[in-house]
């Protein structure tokens, strides 16, 4: 499988995707032409590149996720944490908070977490 990245432009045409699927080719041509201002080409040319990479797919006219958006996510946070900062979920955390203070709310969904992976 192809790495799995998206630009800017690739990343919205992938959240018409994941927020209509599933959708018929015809249907996701007409949401890009509205959305995008894209042309039918445009759209066939994307989707296609983007289920070369292992992403979505189109059976029959009919366009799915082989991801979810929320794996999708998940995996492109864990590869910038590895590629940023060594791996160190703890060095990206600390980097975060030193432009950003950490919400009441924020710390005990943090602290709920750890707690949840404490007990398996």
């Amino acid at each position: 499988m192809e790495e799995m990245k998206l630009g800017i432009v690739e990343a919205k045409f992938a959240d018409i995707i994941w927020q209509n699927e599933p959708i018929s080719s015809g249907e996701l041509v007409k949401k890009c032409e509205a959305e995008l201002g894209w042309k039918k080409s445009t759209t066939y040319t994307v989707l296609k590149k983007l289920c070369d990479r292992g992403i979505f797919q189109n059976e029959q006219g009919t366009v799915t996720s082989l991801i979810t958006k929320e794996d999708f996510n998940s995996h492109q946070s864990e590869r910038f944490v590895e590629e940023t900062f060594d791996g160190s979920l703890p060095a990206f955390i600390a980097a975060f908070t030193k432009r950003k203070s950490l919400s009441k709310k924020d710390m005990e969904e943090i602290r709920r977490m750890i707690d949840s992976f404490e007990e398996v």
